[in-house]
């Protein structure tokens, strides 16, 4: 029991990861720009409101994980293989999306990463707006907004078998 609202205490959990987000979201923008000289062709400000959406997606998995995992190890794990694993060789970071085989092809439309590429890759090397990557922002926000309504939401905590 708390004397704290629900909102609070899920505020007091997610802002300091969501902090350290943004900082390294800096550090790497940083880093690619004056250390590797890559170009950013588009708008900084649009890559951080993009970035702060992904955050609040990635976040609200973490949260959701974390929602229905009884143990730290169970949460671990439900990490790795579930979702860190899937993210990373179906979202177009490692492997095409193109050169993956037909059926799997839709199930990357499930992974929140595979949208926040397109959106670097725009911003970076193509500099276009929000008005060419708006689907894939509004996919992004889609998911992000669900994931946390999941975490949050009483079914959760139903979820999980103590």
């Amino acid at each position: 029991m708390t004397p704290l609202a629900r909102w609070e205490l899920i505020a007091g959990k997610l802002l300091p990861y969501a902090l350290i987000g943004v900082i390294d979201v800096v550090l790497v923008l940083a880093v690619a720009l004056l250390w590797f000289e890559v170009p950013m062709r588009g708008s900084v400000g649009l890559l951080f409101a993009m970035s702060l959406v992904y955050l609040m997606t990635t976040l609200g998995l973490g949260l959701f994980i974390s929602t229905v995992s009884a143990t730290q190890q169970q949460a671990m794990m439900t990490t790795t293989f579930f979702f860190l694993t899937p993210m990373i060789y179906l979202s177009g970071f490692i492997f095409p999306i193109e050169n993956m085989p037909a059926w799997i092809q839709p199930v990357t439309y499930l992974i929140p990463l595979r949208y926040f590429l397109v959106i670097l890759r725009g911003l970076f090397l193509k500099g276009v707006g929000l008005e060419t990557f708006w689907p894939e922002a509004l996919a992004l926000f889609c998911w992000g907004l669900a994931i946390l309504w999941l975490a949050t939401s009483g079914r959760a905590n139903g979820w999980r078998k103590a």
